[in-house]
């Protein structure tokens, strides 16, 4: 059964059919320090449509990427390619004034599905030179990237897939667990099923969610509580993806469908693509 540990926003919020807009705020302060859960959105102003940044880290090409959920914009011209162009900004929600702290340079279109492309639904946001990356989010620390020695390729590796392309898994006498934050708080819950590296969680999320982070629950670790201040901390295991049919409702794209998409990608693309051989940052 889920664990609720903490409340932290009431506001209702809605994932994004978003408007682009490429409006230059100008900041004071040069530098933003950027990490999960933090909230973005697409235009200076919609502050009522927004998702999550679900990791922070860097590209095998030493660029500052941060990764949140694809199906948060609608299909335009840039979906499913590479969009080098500054074309869509990305904004803190809670500080518009910033100006844009990234730009989308990736994002799987949706393919008519209300809830995200099956298996690869991610966007790859390269940050600006103003952000300083961090592993470290309200409540979340990320430990790098989940690796699963022995379990299931998952649906986008190609072989040899390696660990962090393997799948956790849900078995009658597996006992993986996610831990999750968003609006809802600092949540965790049993993974009760596995769908091509589609996680299932009792682990809740709400709408605006989209994109945030989970972390795998290491065993022995401690969970989230009063005594450590709601913190955990683990190795990025996905992102939130949406509130699905089903019991229970709450689903997860696995950090293995990302990264190995990623890797795919890359080698069929001459000079490569943003986001590959992503890593967490080590940032405090």
């Amino acid at each position: 059964m889920p664990i609720r540990i903490r409340a932290l926003l009431t506001a209702l919020a809605v994932t994004a059919a978003i408007a682009l807009s490429t409006g230059q705020a100008a900041h004071a302060d040069p530098q933003k320090r950027v990490y999960n859960s933090l909230q973005i959105m697409f235009g200076p102003s919609d502050t009522a449509h927004f998702c999550t940044i679900g990791a922070v880290g860097s590209d095998k090409y030493g660029r500052k990427i941060a990764i949140s959920a694809g199906h948060c914009l609608v299909r335009t011209p840039y979906s499913d390619r590479e969009v080098p162009e500054d074309a869509i900004p990305v904004y803190d929600r809670q500080d518009p004034a910033f100006g844009p702290i990234g730009h989308v340079r990736y994002y799987k279109d949706p393919e008519g599905s209300m809830v995200g492309h099956p298996t690869k639904d991610y966007m790859v946001i390269e940050l600006t030179a103003g952000t300083i990356p961090s592993s470290q989010g309200p409540w979340l620390k990320q430990t790098g990237e989940l690796e699963v020695p022995g379990g299931k390729a998952g649906p986008n590796a190609t072989a040899p897939a390696p660990d962090n392309e393997r799948l956790l898994g849900a078995g009658l006498f597996d006992n993986n667990e996610l831990v999750v934050s968003g609006q809802l708080g600092v949540w965790y819950g049993r993974v009760t099923n596995n769908d091509r590296g589609i996680y299932q969680s009792h682990a809740p999320h709400k709408r605006g969610d989209s994109g945030g982070p989970a972390i795998w629950h290491v065993p022995g670790s401690a969970y989230p509580s009063e005594a450590n201040g709601y913190r955990a901390e683990g190795p990025w295991a996905g992102i939130t993806k949406a509130i699905a049919l089903g019991l229970p409702p709450y689903v997860y794209t696995s950090s293995a469908n990302i990264l190995a998409d990623l890797r795919a990608r890359d080698a069929a693309t001459p000079g490569g693509v943003y986001g590959a051989g992503f890593r967490v940052t080590a940032n405090p």
